[in-house]
């Protein structure tokens, strides 16, 4: 695989959450803290619904780092902690990371944290892959697509758990690969495309969300 993405099912996603909890298990992601989140999206931007009570509905759009081509994050980070893997992969190096959050004020779609604390495990679960790196406090985390499982050639745990099968991940640089696929036939697009990051996270059903800088506003955890 040579670049790999991602296709989000926005018509299928039910705000479940179970791809934001799959991935904190996964990574040992501390509480307080979120790689993947899923926002609440109306015409009047976040936490809102669409139409008149009681005729309303909700429409659910999971953001996790967007594995950009053009990433503004690999540009502004002054030690070169973040960078673009041999497969496209946006990662940081923990170890070179020096917590000065440049990326984060980068990121035009708000998926970084910082870590302020250790992570709390409950005692009753198995937590993470056996290659999750561990992160020290005061360095920024994200999304990592898995490395752990992609590179052993398996789903990001997000995409194996959807209950909704609204994730698929593939290489986009295989025309005929299920994500390549679905980004002609279902005309999937990247959140902010405006902003010129070329996003390796596509998604369906986009249209008539986007509205300029409401994907900018930030989630509380």
């Amino acid at each position: 695989m040579t670049k790999m993405g991602m296709v989000i099912d926005l018509n299928r996603c039910m705000g479940c959450q179970t791809c934001a909890i799959a991935c904190k298990m996964q990574n040992n992601v501390p509480m307080g803290m979120l790689w993947n989140r899923v926002l609440t999206m109306s015409e009047e931007g976040l936490d809102g619904v669409e139409g008149e009570y009681p005729n309303v509905s909700k429409n659910y759009v999971p953001v996790s780092c967007q594995h950009c081509e053009n990433a503004p994050c690999v540009k502004v980070c002054p030690v070169e902690a973040t960078y673009r893997d041999e497969n496209g992969r946006v990662l940081i190096d923990y170890d070179r990371c020096i917590g000065c959050r440049y990326c984060m004020a980068a990121c035009p779609y708000n998926v970084r944290v910082f870590k302020w604390e250790e992570a709390i495990q409950h005692p009753n679960f198995n937590y993470g892959h056996r290659n999750v790196p561990a992160r020290n406090i005061g360095v920024v985390e994200k999304c990592s697509m898995c490395k752990e499982l992609t590179d052993e050639g398996k789903d990001p745990r997000c995409v194996q758990c959807c209950p909704a099968e609204a994730r698929t991940f593939g290489d986009l640089d295989d025309p005929d690969s299920l994500v390549s696929k679905l980004i002609r036939e279902k005309k999937a697009k990247p959140l902010l495309e405006d902003k010129g990051t070329k996003p390796q996270v596509y998604y369906i059903g986009l249209e008539g969300l986007e509205g300029g800088e409401k994907y900018d506003e930030k989630d509380e955890v």
